[in-house]
């Protein structure tokens, strides 16, 4: 019988700044700057990161959905609010 697929995503360091995601083998910058949704969030908040899809990430205690793509290259999906 097979077991459960988990695809793996950890956070490895927070700073006032950002903080670092480790998603497989590749180790990738969330600035705060072009992600202020993650700016007031609490570490637990923070290390409660998913990865349901190899492209795709979710932080359910915060409802945050973000592609991978749009943290490898902020420039390429700008920020759009309704304000």
């Amino acid at each position: 019988m097979p077991g459960t697929v988990t695809l793996d995503v950890e956070v490895t360091n927070v700073s006032a700044h950002g903080f670092w995601l480790l998603i497989g083998a590749e180790e990738l910058a969330v600035p705060f700057d072009p992600f202020p949704w993650f700016k007031k969030a609490t570490i637990g908040q923070l290390l409660d990161v998913q990865r349901p899809t190899l492209s795709h990430l979710y932080w359910p205690q915060l409802d945050i959905d973000l592609s991978v793509d749009s943290i490898r290259d902020p420039a390429a999906f700008p920020l759009v609010s309704a304000g």
